[in-house]
């Protein structure tokens, strides 16, 4: 018994690190994919893929029920269509690791979202995280240049976002009995509607070819469903918190793999502003988070 729960951990550590490259590796694709075609496309092409993928799971493990329509279709607009639509903005008009960084601030938006929202205060050195994290970002998008403005605001707004989907789950996953893979699938399904709706409006563009084809499938089937169908297995073998900790090798992956690939150089100052954010994120990770005091209120904010 002790045996396969040290083989089932190890497997886990496994699926963590294939994890992190994926995800990591994701912004550099979500960039190719920007270079070949319209943010729109960019942005309905990873969910609608994804979610091919994840109806097919679900049926082989005979799990299509939906899940509850009014808290999935809130999480849906949060962590599908905002998300997917800044995310795509971001790189198209921005750098891969720059917006992988920027979007990774994620984890203190819901430190500062959860307080008014669960009761989560803010206690100890999860402080010294946000001041490092502050500081870290003042430096990432200074100076003030207009020409990288708007994708250093795309990109912080993908983490707002990312983050208040993260609240959202948290309540619905409080209120209503529900796992986390079939949730993820279909908010999905219902977060692509609005970005099928805008992407069929706006004149579109793209460029057929095997680099499109081959972000195009990265994105969608390696990155959203794969990538979701590895996270749900990870936190059925070790404890969230460990998984959280783990995870935070994502963004350094996509800095590096954007350099190499992409050959996007961080200056100085974004290097200094992106290693304190790195840093404000594994001490974020390590402090113990505080027990909610009101979650009586947060359940019923799902109703």
């Amino acid at each position: 018994m002790v045996e396969r729960e040290r083989r089932g951990q190890g497997e886990a550590y496994v699926a963590l690190a294939t994890l992190a490259l994926v995800w990591g590796y994701t912004w550099v694709m979500m960039k190719v994919a920007a270079e070949n075609a319209s943010p729109f496309l960019v942005a309905m092409g990873r969910p609608l893929l994804g979610a091919i993928v994840l109806v097919v799971v679900l049926a082989i493990r005979g799990n299509l029920r939906p899940t509850p329509f009014v808290p999935t279709l809130i999480l849906g607009l949060l962590q599908t269509t905002l998300f997917s639509a800044f995310a795509a903005l971001a790189v198209t008009v921005g750098g891969a690791g720059k917006t992988a960084v920027l979007a990774y601030t994620m984890p203190f938006w819901i430190v500062l979202f959860a307080w008014p929202v669960l009761g989560e205060k803010i206690a100890g050195a999860r402080w010294l995280a946000l001041l490092l994290a502050a500081v870290g970002l003042g430096f990432v998008v200074s100076p003030l240049d207009p020409h990288t403005i708007i994708a250093d605001l795309l990109a912080v707004l993908t983490g707002m976002v990312w983050a208040l989907s993260a609240v959202w789950t948290k309540i619905v996953r409080q209120r209503h009995k529900v796992e986390l893979l079939p949730l993820t699938t279909w908010q999905m399904i219902w977060g692509v509607i609005p970005l099928l709706i805008v992407a069929a409006i706006l004149p579109e563009h793209i460029r057929w070819a095997p680099e499109t084809f081959a972000a195009f499938g990265f994105i969608g089937v390696v990155s959203q469903s794969l990538g979701w169908v590895l996270w749900a297995f990870i936190l059925s073998r070790l404890p969230a918190g460990v998984a959280g900790i783990a995870s935070l090798a994502t963004p350094v992956v996509g800095v590096l793999a954007a350099a190499l690939q992409l050959r996007e150089i961080p200056s100085v100052t974004e290097l200094t502003g992106m290693a304190l954010i790195v840093v404000a994120l594994v001490v974020n990770a390590f402090s113990p988070a505080p027990a909610p005091k009101r979650a009586p209120a947060a359940a019923a904010a799902a109703d």
